[in-house]
């Protein structure tokens, strides 16, 4: 078994995040999200949040959760960010709320075995630790850091070295989407590749032309849109 992309899936939980989040400027980050998770149809999606962070990608990964049939977990550090995100959703549709897990986000996440979608927030500082205890699918999985480019600040991230031992990378992509989304993508035990990730469209229905870079020390890839 492994991830198999579905492309039209994928569609339907974007055009449904555009149209849930028109009220938002963003920049892309919860329609690209929703779209990937809906379109890998992945059965348990984790994301974390706190009080007072934007609810956009949340609105997201619960359309793609409702367009698949999933799991969808979000873990937040207190009573009073779980409150406030499940009213925050609400004010937005989305009914009824994800499962919501209050209590220290590493642990919470080492509890959880076989998700095969994953997000964490890079504005976090325990965001590293999160992504080492994952427990991935043995089908696969795609785990993305936004807020990727204050990561990047600091300097001497790789998926490679942040993993569990054994797990293994097939591709990974650094998107210029909102404040950066940096996205692994995780191998099924049985060898077999992912699919490539998903073609965009531009705000003015055209295609967006996209410049691959790879880096010659890690292997990882980075793509940078015109």
């Amino acid at each position: 078994m492994k991830l198999v992309w579905s492309p039209e899936t994928a569609l339907k939980a974007y055009i449904d995040t555009v149209k849930s989040c028109e009220k938002f400027k963003e920049s892309g980050v919860p329609e690209l999200l929703s779209a990937m998770a809906a379109g890998f149809n992945t059965k348990l999606i984790v994301e974390s949040w706190c009080y007072g962070g934007p609810i956009a990608a949340s609105v997201g990964l619960a359309v793609a959760a409702r367009n698949t049939g999933a799991r969808h977990v979000c873990i937040v550090p207190d009573e009073k960010s779980r409150v406030r995100y499940i009213e925050a959703l609400a004010e937005m549709g989305v009914s009824p709320p994800p499962e919501v897990v209050a209590g220290e986000a590493e642990a919470a996440v080492s509890r959880l075995a076989g998700l095969d979608f994953l997000v964490v927030d890079c504005k976090r500082r325990e965001f590293a630790r999160v992504l080492r205890v994952a427990k991935v699918s043995p089908k696969g999985a795609v785990l993305a850091c936004k807020n990727a480019w204050q990561r990047n600040s600091r300097g001497g991230f790789r998926w490679s070295v942040v993993l569990q031992r054994g797990v293994r990378v097939v591709r990974s992509v650094f998107l210029p989407v909102g404040k950066g989304l940096d996205i692994a993508y995780i191998g099924s035990r049985s060898g077999a590749p992912l699919p490539p990730p998903p073609q965009t469209t531009a705000s003015n229905g055209g295609t967006c032309r996209w410049i691959k870079h790879i880096d010659q020390q890690s292997g990882e890839e980075h793509l940078f849109r015109e």
